[in-house]
C-alpha cells in the first residue's frame, strides 16, 4: 500500500518538473560589476511555435537601469522545443560581446540553464525564474 501511494505521489509531482516550458521573466547570472538582466522569455512574435526571449529589465549594483540601450532587444531568438523544458535550433545574443551564438536551453524546476555554442565550444550561465 505504501508503494502504491509513494508511486502516485511521484506520478503526480514529477510531471511538473518534467514538462516545464520556460515561459516566464528570467534573472541572468550577474557578470563582475555584479549587473544582471531580467529577460522574459515566451511565444516568438513572427512564429509563436517558437520561444524567444527579450531583455525587458537591466539592474545595476546602484539599482534599475531604465536606459539600459538594449530594453525592448531579443536575446533569444527561435528556439524550437524538443519537449516541453528543453530547447535547441535557436540562436542567443550577448550584449556584452555583441556577438550571436548558436544555443540550447533545458528549464529545471526553477532554473533555465541556457547555453551558447561556437562549433563545439558551449558556455553557458544558469537564469533563476523571477515570475
Amino acid at each position: 500500500m505504501k508503494n502504491t501511494l509513494l508511486g502516485l505521489s511521484l506520478a503526480a509531482i514529477l510531471p511538473a518538473f518534467a514538462f516545464a516550458s520556460a515561459d516566464g521573466v528570467w534573472r541572468t547570472q550577474p557578470n563582475a560589476d555584479k549587473a544582471y538582466l531580467e529577460v522574459t522569455v515566451g511565444p516568438c512574435e513572427k512564429d509563436g511555435k517558437k520561444t524567444c526571449g527579450v531583455i525587458t529589465r537591466a539592474i545595476t549594483a546602484d539599482g534599475e537601469n531604465p536606459d539600459y540601450e538594449y530594453l525592448g532587444k531579443l536575446m533569444i531568438m527561435d528556439m524550437t522545443s524538443k519537449d516541453k523544458s528543453s530547447y535547441s535550433g535557436g540562436k542567443i545574443w550577448d550584449p556584452e560581446r555583441d556577438k550571436v551564438f548558436k544555443s540550447k536551453m533545458l528549464r529545471e524546476g526553477n532554473t533555465l540553464e541556457v547555453e551558447g555554442c561556437v562549433a563545439f565550444i558551449c558556455d553557458g550561465q544558469s537564469w533563476e525564474l523571477v515570475e
